[in-house]
């Protein structure tokens, strides 16, 4: 996500970039939002973090008000012993939970 990011960040059309990230993920959002905004662009860039217990739905109400487009580069590799199935599963269920989200906070957005 983090390239992704970077990219967004630089795209002049984009005024604001929202990075969210669980709070558990190896680089913070805040860390890559801070790393953004040193960039010479017009976009203002915030990073959200949440813990992996909490619902996106329940808890991403600033970042997702007012989004047009939403990008959603996550997932978890497969480990060992996972199957492709187990994978999908995870996949499918954070993929969900952010959709849910969307469609409370910015039901008009492109995903």
């Amino acid at each position: 996500g983090q390239p992704l990011c970077l990219l967004m960040a630089q795209n002049p059309h984009v005024s604001e970039l929202c990075v969210f990230d669980l709070t558990i993920a190896m680089v913070p959002a805040e860390g890559v939002a801070t790393d953004l905004s040193h960039l010479e662009k017009k976009s203002k860039v915030k990073g959200y973090a949440l813990d992996k217990d909490e619902l996106p739905r329940d808890k991403l109400g600033e970042c997702l008000t007012g989004c047009h487009l939403v990008l959603v580069p996550a997932g978890l590799p497969r480990k060992p012993g996972m199957t492709r199935s187990d994978l999908l599963g995870v996949n499918a269920g954070i993929a969900k939970n952010i959709v849910e989200a969307c469609a409370k906070f910015c039901p008009d957005a492109i995903l």
